[in-house]
Order: C-alpha cells, then structure tokens, then sequence
C-alpha cells in the first residue's frame, strides 16, 4: 500500500490534465471501496474517463500526459481511446500505476458520479455506489476474487434504493444468480 499523498500527488496531476481537456472522469476501483466506508489496501488508481472529447484530441492529450510526468506507451493508449479499452499511465515521479478506462462499464455511470472529499480539501468525482457495486460484480464474472468482498460490503452499506438498482442491474446484465450467490458466501477470516 502506498502512502495516501502518493496518490493524491499523482491524481492532482492527472487531473488538472483531465480539466485541461474538459474530459469528464471519475475515480473507480478499489479506491472507490475505501471512500465508500470498507478500508482496504490499493496499490493503484482506476479512472472512468469520457472519450468522446478524447477522440479528436488524443496526441495532445497523450502528450501533455507525457510532459507532466506519466510513461505511456503512446501507439497503444491512442488505440486504446479510440477502441474503448484500458491503458495504463506510470506517474514516474511517485513510482505509481494508473488504469484508464475511456469507456463506461456501466452504461451513464459517469452521469451518476457522486463528488466526494477523496482527500482533505480536494472534492473529486468518484463512481455511484451502485455502479462500483454492478462494476464489482461484472469483474468477479471475469474472475476476480478481491471484488466479491468489495461486493458484500458496498451491499452492506446501500440503502434500500440502491439495492434495488443494484439488483435491477444485475438482472439486466444477467448476473443475479451470481450476485446472490456472492451475497451467500461467508466472509474471509
């Protein structure tokens, strides 16, 4: 686990980069988990971003990343913003990864974003409870077994409404028998 001003040294740089180019963002993940009450250890940043204001822009986008300090492999990112894949960014001054994702898992997540004090005095935009929750659950589809615990707890924690949005999403997404039987598992020791 990196120390919190890690992160918060590399966000702020990638996100006054993100506000250069309006691109519209917000955080998902692990760290999400932990702003949403369930610490937990991360050793990197998700970022949702929008790539519709990418797709015109990406050379200069990829290369003001460059200039503030981030290693990319450029051909591969542009492709990635174009295709609506992951890419990684490596903030080289603070030794820490980054996954970008310009596409939204969760169709209008970032529409739902929630704005939250991620750090003392700096509000960022994190993803909805209930899209971190159905983006847990589409990640343990594909065999992550962190997100199941993550999954429990953010259930945990929602309200009535969210459960029900939850569920609702699950069930588009052909999921609730997977999110039930998640739901059923006992927790670690």
């Amino acid at each position: 686990m990196y120390p919190i001003e890690v992160f918060q040294t590399s966000l702020q740089k990638l996100v006054d980069v993100f506000r250069q180019f309006g691109v519209r963002f917000h955080l998902t993940g692990g760290i999400t988990s932990v702003a949403y009450g369930e610490p937990r250890m991360t050793q990197d940043i998700d970022i949702v971003i929008d790539r519709s204001v990418l797709a015109t822009q990406s050379n200069e986008f990829l290369e003001v990343l460059q200039r503030r300090g981030f290693h990319l492999d450029k051909s591969s990112a542009k492709r990635a913003i174009e295709t609506g894949d992951m890419f990684q960014v490596f903030d080289v001054d603070e030794a820490l990864k980054i996954d970008l994702y310009p596409r939204e898992l969760i169709p209008g997540e970032l529409s739902r974003s929630r704005v939250v004090e991620v750090f003392a005095g700096n509000h960022l935009p994190i993803a909805s409870l209930p899209d971190v929750a159905l983006s847990k659950l589409i990640w343990i589809d594909k065999g992550s077994h962190k997100s199941r615990r993550d999954l429990r707890q953010l259930l945990r924690r929602a309200n009535d409404d969210e459960t029900s949005t939850i569920r609702d999403g699950a069930t588009s997404f052909g999921l609730i028998e997977l999110l039930d039987q998640v739901l059923s598992e006992p927790e670690e020791i």
